[in-house]
C-alpha cells in the first residue's frame, strides 16, 4: 500500500496531471472566497473538498483558497496547542488524496523541521505537495505562535513562473529581492476596516505595474469575533485591466482565464456601505459561530440605540430582536415616542420598563449613607446601572445577547456609566464615531424612513438629569471626533494637532480624556473592527 504513495507514482501522477490538461487554458484560475471556521479543520477540510469538486474548479489549471484556510484565524495560543497541529495535518492529508488532477493553494499552521511552526501556504498537486510557502513579514499577534518563514516563493509550473505569497510579503516583489514572475498569486487574510479595501486596490495596482506581471488576490469573508473580513477577491492582467472583483462580504468563486483581453468595471464602494456590510456580517456571525439566536438591547429614542437596532435587524431578522423601554422621570415623551416608532418601524418586540421606582428605592435605601449630601454624577451612574441590570435580565431570562450600544466618541472620552450603559456582550457601533454614527443612520435612511427622522435631528442626550445634554459635557461632536481622527487614526501629537487650527486647550482636553479612560475601555464589551486603529485591538495604552 506505501508503494502506492511512493515518489515514482508521484512523478507518475504528475505527468498525469499535465496531460489531464494540455486541452485546457494554461492560465485559467479558479478563485474561492469563502467564511472560515476558526479551530475547525475538519469542516474546513469538508467545503474545500466540495470546492474542489466543483466543476469550474476541474476545468482550472490552478484553485487559489484564501491564507488560514484548514484552521482560520486568529489563533492566537491555540496555534501551539499539538492537537489542533495533528487535526490540521489529517486534514490537510485528506485532501491530498482527494487531489488527483488537481492542483491548489491552501493555508495553515505547518511546523517546518529544524525551523518551527509557520503560518504556511501549501502547494498541492496531483496527490502531492510541490512546495510550501511561509509567512516571513508576521503580525504582532502572529510572533507570538509563529516563527518567522522565507517570505514568496516563485515555483514554475506549467511553463509560467508563479511568485506565490502572503499579502504582507509581497512588498519582496517591488524591492526585486525575488525573480520575475508571469502572474503573483496573493494568499490574503486581510482584517477590514473601511480604508482597507482602498489600499489593497492600490498596492496590487503597483504590484502589476512594478512587475508587468498578472495577479490574483483571494481574501476570506466573515467575522470572528471582534475581527471582520471583507472578502473583495480580484485578478488583474498584465496591462492592469481588472479581469474579475468579486463581491464584498459575500460568499463567491469565480474561475478567470488570465490570458483574457476584456476586462470589467472597476467599481469601488463608499465606504458607508462597506461598513453597515462589515457590521451586519459581524453581529451575524458572532451569533451563528457562537451557537445564539436573540439579542436585546435598551432603546433610548436616541441615535446609537436605533442604529443598533437596525443592524441588529439586518443580521438576525426581526422576530430574533427585542428592545426595552426604561424611560426615568427625566426621559421626554418624545424619546419614548421615538423608540416606539422605531421598532414599530423595525417589527421587532418591545416592553416597557419604567426606571423611577427602583431609582427612588435606590436613593431611600442609601440616603443614611448618603446623608445630606447632594445629588451629582452618581445618581446619574445609578439609573445607568438599573437599565444596565434590566437589559441583562431579560438577557439571562430569555436566553438572549445584550448588545452593547456604545460608539467609538463616548468610548474614547469615557463619556459611559461601567456596569451601565458599557454593559453587553459585543459592542456593535463602537469602532464608529458619533458623526459616523448619524452618517451610516441617514445611508440606511436613504430609500425609506427605518430610523425615526426625530431621532435623527434631536440634540443628543444621556436624560440623567434635567435638560442634559451630551455638548454640557463632551465638545460638539464634529470637532470631538476630527481631533479624535488626527490623534488615533493619524497617529498626531498635541502640537501636530493645534497646527491643523484647533486651540491647545480643546485638544489637551482631548488627549487626556482619552489616555485617562484606558481602565475604562478595557472593561467594555469587544467591539466590531472597521475603524483602521481599533481601541483594545490595534491601540494599546498603559493605564498608570
Amino acid at each position: 500500500m506505501e508503494k502506492k504513495n511512493g515518489p515514482v507514482c508521484n512523478i507518475i501522477r504528475t505527468c498525469a496531471f499535465f496531460i489531464f490538461y494540455e486541452n485546457y487554458n494554461i492560465m485559467k484560475i479558479h478563485i474561492v472566497q469563502h467564511d472560515i471556521l476558526t479551530l475547525k479543520p475538519e469542516d474546513n477540510m469538508e467545503w474545500i473538498a466540495a470546492e474542489l469538486e466543483a466543476e469550474s474548479s476541474r476545468e482550472a489549471l490552478l484553485t487559489v483558497f484564501p491564507a488560514c484556510t484548514i484552521c482560520g484565524a486568529p489563533l492566537f495560543a491555540a496555534a501551539a496547542y499539538t492537537d489542533l497541529q495533528k487535526r490540521a495535518q489529517a486534514a490537510l492529508q485528506r485532501l491530498i488524496e482527494l487531489s488527483e488532477h488537481r492542483a491548489f493553494l491552501v493555508g495553515m499552521p505547518l511546523q517546518i523541521q529544524d525551523k518551527g511552526l509557520c503560518n504556511a501556504i501549501v502547494f498541492v498537486q496531483n496527490c502531492a505537495i510541490r512546495g510550501v510557502v511561509t509567512k516571513k513579514y508576521l503580525t504582532v499577534d502572529e510572533q507570538r505562535c509563529f516563527v518567522r518563514g522565507e517570505g514568496v516563493q516563485v515555483m514554475d509550473y506549467h511553463d509560467q513562473r508563479i511568485a506565490i505569497g502572503f499579502y504582507e510579503d509581497l512588498k519582496e516583489l517591488s524591492k526585486g529581492h525575488v525573480e520575475q514572475p508571469d502572474v503573483v498569486v496573493c494568499c490574503g487574510g486581510q482584517v477590514f476596516d473601511y480604508q482597507r479595501p482602498y489600499r489593497t486596490r492600490y498596492r496590487m495596482s503597483k504590484i502589476v505595474e512594478t512587475l508587468n506581471a498578472g495577479l490574483v488576490y483571494v481574501n476570506r469573508i466573515g467575522g470572528e469575533g471582534p475581527y471582520l473580513y471583507a472578502g473583495g477577491s480580484m485578478a488583474m492582467n498584465a496591462a492592469g485591466g481588472v479581469l474579475c472583483q468579486m463581491p464584498y462580504f459575500e460568499q463567491a468563486c469565480q474561475t478567470v482565464d488570465m490570458q483574457q483581453l476584456e476586462t470589467v468595471d472597476d467599481e469601488k464602494p463608499e465606504a458607508v456601505e462597506l461598513v453597515y456590510k462589515a457590521l451586519v456580517c459581524g453581529l451575524h456571525d458572532y451569533f451563528a459561530k457562537n451557537g445564539l439566536q436573540r439579542a436585546v438591547l435598551g432603546l433610548s429614542g436616541g441615535i446609537d440605540s436605533a442604529l443598533v437596532a437596525t443592524l441588529a435587524v439586518d443580521a438576525l431578522g426581526a422576530e430574533n430582536v427585542h428592545g426595552l423601554l426604561m424611560p426615568s422621570q427625566y426621559s421626554t415623551d418624545h424619546s419614548v415616542k421615538d423608540a416606539e416608532d422605531l421598532a414599530n418601524n423595525l417589527g421587532i418586540s418591545y416592553d416597557i420598563v419604567p426606571i423611577r421606582p427602583m431609582f427612588d428605592q435606590f436613593r431611600e435605601s442609601l440616603k443614611p449613607v448618603f446623608g445630606d449630601r447632594a445629588e451629582d454624577v452618581t445618581e446619574e451612574n445609578m439609573q445607568a446601572r438599573i437599565r444596565g441590570t434590566l437589559v441583562m435580565s431579560y438577557a439571562n431570562k430569555f436566553g438572549a445577547l445584550a448588545l452593547n450600544t456604545t460608539n467609538r466618541s463616548e468610548a474614547a472620552m469615557g463619556y459611559g456609566t461601567l456596569y451601565g450603559d458599557s454593559c453587553g456582550a459585543l459592542a456593535v457601533i463602537g469602532d464608529l464615531y458619533k458623526t459616523e454614527v448619524y452618517q451610516l443612520s441617514e445611508w440606511i435612511n436613504r430609500d425609506g424612513i427605518r430610523i425615526p427622522q426625530n431621532t435623527i435631528d434631536k440634540a443628543p442626550s444621556a436624560e440623567l438629569r434635567p435638560g442634559q445634554k451630551d455638548s454640557d459635557s463632551l465638545p460638539d461632536y464634529a470637532v470631538l471626533d476630527a481631533v479624535l481622527n488626527l490623534y488615533l487614526d493619524e497617529d498626531m501629537c498635541e502640537d501636530e494637532i493645534v497646527e491643523e487650527g484647533y486651540e491647545r486647550e480643546l485638544v489637551q482636553r482631548v488627549l487626556r480624556g482619552v489616555v485617562r479612560n484606558e481602565w475604562k475601555r478595557l472593561q467594555f464589551a469587544p467591539q466590531l473592527k472597521v475603524a483602521p486603529v481599533s481601541f483594545g485591538l490595534d491601540r494599546r495604552w498603559p493605564i498608570s
